[in-house]
């Protein structure tokens, strides 16, 4: 199974600017890809004053950008994967489109564990957890927060899944290697973890927020392709047979920045 994953920083207030380059990263992932990850809320941010200013730039399922990416989709003949800020009535909700291989809309995921930033906007997801299968395996679909769930684990661990789409907003630390972290959470699994992050910061009232960057694909404790701590970026990877890091330390064969 080939997945790709996409890191990007979107542009505050430039929904629109920030579309057409997350399109574009997209289109250069999905290039032999059957899998393609884009961020948590990939094309707004993710770091909004209040509840009005998220309501701004939301846009139901079948919205922009859905518009945007189907047709990458399609092209490609891939699945792919993009959170948005998704209106639905009255409720808001982080969630994230999963687009099949003919650019038709799927399923919308929706984020069940909300982080402390979704907290003022976000209501949390009921949409429960389901595989898709590709030409090249079997994925499912958590955003951020989701992975420090263990109703999402106890169900990753009950299917047979080839990846895991994952976009994110991961927040950095210094305390904690993400990696490591996220190798940690998935002990036991043979799927890959397909992390696509932001990076940089963004800055409200409540304070300011650095992102960790670093998307990767991860299987077990090895690290198949990463980025950096900045910039944007695409990564592919080819999924390897499971292979076991054994206990304690990083992962191995990570990637050094």
């Amino acid at each position: 199974m080939q997945v790709a994953a996409v890191q990007f920083k979107a542009t505050p207030g430039d929904v629109a600017g920030s579309l057409r380059r997350c399109r574009a990263l997209a289109s250069q992932a999905a290039r032999g890809a059957d899998l393609v990850v884009l961020p948590e809320m990939a094309a707004t941010g993710y770091i909004f004053e209040d509840r009005a200013a998220v309501a701004a730039v939301a846009e139901p399922a079948q919205g922009p950008t859905l518009d945007a990416l189907a047709p990458i989709a399609r092209a490609h003949r891939c699945w792919l994967v993009a959170g948005f800020p998704e209106l639905d009535g009255g409720d808001l909700f982080n969630s994230a489109l999963v687009i099949d291989p003919q650019g038709v809309l799927a399923w919308v995921y929706r984020k069940t564990l909300l982080y402390e930033e979704d907290l003022h906007w976000a209501t949390p997801g009921g949409s429960g957890y389901r595989a898709f299968e590709t030409a090249g395996g079997r994925f499912g679909v958590g955003i951020c927060m989701d992975l420090n769930d263990d109703r999402f684990v106890a169900w990753l661990l009950e299917q047979r899944l080839d990846a895991i789409a994952f976009p994110t907003n991961w927040v950095h630390s210094d305390e904690v290697d993400v990696w490591r972290y996220w190798a940690w959470r998935l002990a036991g699994l043979d799927a890959a973890l397909v992390a696509a992050n932001t990076w940089g910061s963004g800055r409200c009232s409540r304070g300011q927020t650095r992102f960790s960057g670093r998307s990767t694909v991860l299987q077990r404790r090895t690290i198949l392709a990463a980025l950096p701590a900045t910039g944007d970026g695409v990564i592919q990877a080819s999924l390897s047979p499971p292979v076991s890091g054994g206990p304690g330390g990083p992962p191995r064969g990570e990637a050094k920045e």
